[in-house]
């Protein structure tokens, strides 16, 4: 059976839409991250036997036009669209362009906002026959067996839900979470036989080119706004891959991608297993892929020195920490369960270990107030990490967030375009008692332009640059996105 998976292209005029981060937007900064879960599936359905092709539209800068006529071209039985909660009108748009010129073929919706709201979606637009809700690996090859066979009949699979009719649905249960991930394929081989181009990608804190893989999923933390635990993989439980299975990946990147410079573990901790952490480091100095290129992480404040150290050992440069909040009631109300001193504390031994840091902060949780935000970003300015990111909270159906907020009425709107801005960009749906949804773009935009602006954040940049020259592609690539961004504002 040949089957697309396809990431459509959306604002493709305005810079490369990145679907599969936690915001999806065209960010400030060019970051754009890999189709990770679309390529798990790809996997997938081609060790099952299919003729399948992957494409990420936003990434190589195709069109609807020229999409289409590679859909025509292709004519594939079954295409599978990725999608997220700002495009989700253009990707549920884009089915009915789809069966335009390949009138039998069955059309299914992947991500998180399908998941959290499968019927909704699929009254959008007629032309979509499904959704795989959650982790769609699985469910995308029960389906394509059955529709390979001429059958339609959907009642045992599990994680499905589709039309009946113009307005009527069905829905299975909920698929159980795919327990030994070391079944599934390399992301990474998927990449190299689908033609995926690392050069296309890009993360404004890594080194560049980098490769985006995943070595678990799940996440046992409950911060009341993260989308992928609560919409996709699931709260409580980490599901991990072996270490030896994670180091076979990294040896095939090795050899199959020589040109990377780092590459992302894009699990939401994966420090939340010490021990695992711990093991796999050993096998990179062991096999010496600690030399062959570095490598980040998402990883709490609860990280202790020790293996931050032996991390550092292991190839690792960054580490990608979520502070959020510079106000303690603040961070309880949004349910992070970490303590501001457990924050300084893990930048001081990060420095030590000589570890960078992208820190992460977020304005308009619970409590918020304009006090709170300043004291947010003089957090920000105390903890003076390599990189910083400044964002509105993004409220996403299936969250406990969006529930909060549309309990509240704090919502200032449901049209799920209005997410981002015209051009791409993120943009705020929360209006706070004491901040308006204004307020919190702009004291984004301006926490952003003076930290990054600051004489000696510049001067560290510019000694970063010239005696550190594996650093320079990404902060030449970063730096210009960002002046860009600032001259755009100044417009």
């Amino acid at each position: 059976m040949k089957i697309l998976l396809i990431s459509p292209p959306f604002k493709t005029e305005y810079g490369k839409f990145s679907r599969d981060q936690r915001s999806p937007a065209i960010t400030k900064s060019g970051t754009i991250y890999y189709p990770t879960w679309l390529a798990s599936a790809t996997g997938v359905l081609t060790e099952a036997g299919h003729t399948c092709k992957l494409l990420d539209c936003c990434a190589i800068g195709w069109d609807d036009k020229r999409t289409l006529e590679f859909v025509k071209e292709f004519q594939p039985q079954m295409t599978v669209i990725n999608t997220s909660t700002p495009s989700i009108y253009n990707d549920c748009e884009f089915s009915e362009k789809v069966k335009n010129v390949v009138p039998l073929t069955f059309t299914v919706l992947v991500g998180t906002h399908p998941s959290a709201l499968p019927e909704a979606t699929l009254a959008i637009n007629k032309t979509v026959d499904a959704v795989a809700r959650r982790e769609y690996d699985y469910t995308l090859r029960d389906l394509a067996a059955l529709l390979a066979e001429g059958k339609n009949d959907f009642s045992n699979i599990l994680g499905l839900t589709w039309r009946t009719s113009a307005d009527t649905y069905k829905s299975t249960d909920d698929r159980p979470y795919i327990e030994d991930l070391d079944e599934l394929p390399f992301v990474s081989k998927v990449y190299k036989e689908q033609g995926i181009n690392p050069y296309d990608y890009f993360f404004a804190a890594a080194e560049y080119p980098m490769m985006m893989i995943f070595t678990g999923r799940g996440c046992p933390n409950q911060c009341f706004f993260c989308v992928y635990p609560q919409t996709f993989h699931g709260r409580k439980i980490y599901r991990l891959r072996s270490p030896e299975n994670v180091i076979a990946e990294l040896e095939y990147m090795a050899e199959n991608f020589p040109e990377l410079k780092s590459v992302g573990f894009e699990d939401d901790t994966f420090t939340a297993d010490l021990e695992r952490t711990k093991a796999i480091c050993r096998l990179m100095i062991e096999k010496g892929l600690n030399k062959k290129f570095n490598w980040w992480v998402n990883a709490r404040v609860t990280l202790d020195y020790d293996t931050m150290e032996l991390m550092k050992q292991a190839g690792c440069r960054l580490l990608v920490a979520g502070f959020e909040s510079g106000n303690q009631r603040v961070l309880n109300e949004m349910h992070k369960g970490i303590k501001l001193d457990w924050t300084k504390e893990y930048v001081k031994n990060a420095n030590k270990a000589g570890l960078l840091i992208h820190g992460c902060f977020m304005v308009g949780n619970p409590g918020e107030t304009k006090e709170t935000m300043e004291e947010t970003f003089r957090l920000a300015l105390r903890l003076n990490t390599d990189t910083a990111q400044f964002f509105p909270l993004m409220v996403y159906p299936g969250t406990d967030a969006y529930t909060w907020a549309e309990r509240n009425h704090y919502l200032v709107t449901k049209d799920w375009s209005e997410w981002i801005t015209t051009d791409g960009l993120h943009s705020c749906v929360i209006s706070l008692p004491e901040v308006s949804d204004k307020e919190l773009v702009a004291f984004c935009d301006e926490a952003r332009r003076k930290y990054y602006l600051r004489p000696a954040y510049i001067f560290a940049k510019l000694r970063q640059f010239v005696f550190n020259p594996g650093e320079r592609k990404r902060l030449i690539k970063a730096g210009t996105r960002f002046i860009r961004f600032l001259a755009k504002k100044g417009d």
